[in-house]
């Protein structure tokens, strides 16, 4: 098995769409079938391999530390805290310093796609690309981040929460990224991952390469998706989801 690299998970968001089933944690606190929804995430991080993972933490980041402290399913932990919104682009960047290894692969911490990990991570080694990304069917969805790919799996366009056309797939919110991309993260203003810095790489030719799951991406963003992920992601941590 080769050498796994750290792993994020963006973890400040205050989830305010879900405060009627939540009131005032953290989203990545959600409880989804008994257990806090970030901890479908970290256990899947310890299935696939990942050893180290760093929270970017925000709002009420006190919760999630208490809960989860510097270990947790066989992970070591830490923290990269943002004293204001940064966005996800922003997020990755103030967490630079935390990195140990020279590529991090990403989850956004309000989402869940039972892709294989560990192949996500071989097959952006072997793509040889600078970011890499799991893409997944749109299934009719007009309110997610939609991906145009060519034919040999590279990226050509994105169109974040468009209506989805033709072969588009949707992000499901997973990345690999070469380290030396986030030092060029601008560190003075907020910026969106998705929306400003995928487009500006595609402009600079960046290779983006697309890793395609036939799966679904659930999400917990809104009440309605909370309530349906009460039940699709169950047994997630069973393997039978």
């Amino acid at each position: 098995m080769p050498s796994m690299p750290d792993a994020m998970v963006l973890c400040g968001g205050a989830g305010a769409r879900l405060r009627s089933v939540t009131a005032n944690l953290p989203k990545v606190m959600a409880s989804v079938g008994g257990r806090p929804f970030l901890e479908l995430l970290l256990r899947q991080l310890q299935r696939h391999g990942f050893e180290r993972v760093i929270l970017a933490v925000g709002y009420q980041q006190e919760v999630i530390r208490a809960h989860f402290g510097e270990q947790t399913a066989g992970l070591a932990l830490a923290y990269s805290v943002e004293s204001s919104p940064l966005g996800t682009g922003g997020a990755l960047r103030n967490a630079v310093g935390l990195l140990e290894s020279d590529s991090v692969l990403v989850l956004n911490g309000d989402s869940y796609t039972d892709a294989d990990l560990y192949r996500f991570v071989v097959d952006h080694r072997e793509s040889n690309a600078d970011v890499s990304l799991v893409v997944v069917p749109t299934d009719g969805r007009g309110d997610c981040g939609v991906v145009q790919v060519d034919r040999k799996g590279r990226v050509e366009r994105f169109d974040e929460k468009k209506s989805p056309s033709g072969s588009q797939y949707a992000n499901a919110g997973i990345y690999i990224l070469s380290r030396n991309l986030l030092d060029d993260i601008s560190p003075e203003r907020p910026i969106s991952l998705e929306q400003e810095l995928f487009p500006q790489w595609l402009e600079r030719r960046r290779h983006i390469h697309a890793h395609v799951f036939s799966g679904k991406c659930v999400d917990i963003g809104t009440p309605e998706r909370y309530r349906e992920a009460q039940q699709s992601l169950a047994s997630v941590e069973l393997g039978r989801a």
